[in-house]
């Protein structure tokens, strides 16, 4: 998404050109920094945003994600971030974000990541939640990824972490 756009101006088919471009997807062997791919019985049925924090000014710009107590430099390309997933109709409720969430660790790890992030929306049980509050995924699933809250910074946001080891 390019700043200012919203997923309904784009339009589906549009969105669809756009995360096949970004993720490389058709072309077998490539390696993509930004975005993966679920797949299920080979039909492709999710997606998320995954890359260095610096590459995404929506995320850095107005302080989407809160610095308070933190002093780490805001375009560390080392840090990464998932910060959007996507999940077919028809697919949904079946876990696909949450193995995305632990796919996305190790592809953040393997490409050199000292940490990755998440911004995830807190929901209690019961709580409307309105369409597309989840994109940004749900705490459960990065906890079962290994992430870990970081800050609260509103009631229905919290920043989750995980920290790679690094040797040498």
């Amino acid at each position: 998404m390019q700043p200012g756009e919203s997923w309904a101006l784009v339009g589906s088919k549009d969105l669809g050109v756009r995360l096949r471009a970004q993720t490389q997807c058709g072309h077998p062997g490539a390696s993509s920094t930004s975005g993966l791919v679920a797949y299920l019985d080979g039909e492709p049925v999710g997606w998320c945003a995954v890359a260095p924090r610096s590459d995404h000014a929506r995320l850095l710009r107005n302080n989407r994600v809160p610095w308070l107590g933190r002093n780490e430099d805001k375009l560390d390309g080392s840090v990464w971030a998932v910060t959007c997933f996507v999940t077919r109709a028809g697919f949904r409720r079946r876990g696909i974000s949450s193995a995305l969430a632990r796919a996305a660790v190790d592809h953040a790890r393997e490409r050199g990541a000292r940490a990755l992030e998440a911004y995830p929306m807190l929901i209690q049980p019961g709580q409307d939640v309105t369409w597309g509050e989840l994109h940004v995924g749900k705490r459960s699933s990065f906890e079962a990824a290994g992430f870990s809250e970081v800050s609260r910074p509103t009631p229905r946001r919290a920043v989750m972490r995980i920290d790679f080891q690094r040797c040498g």
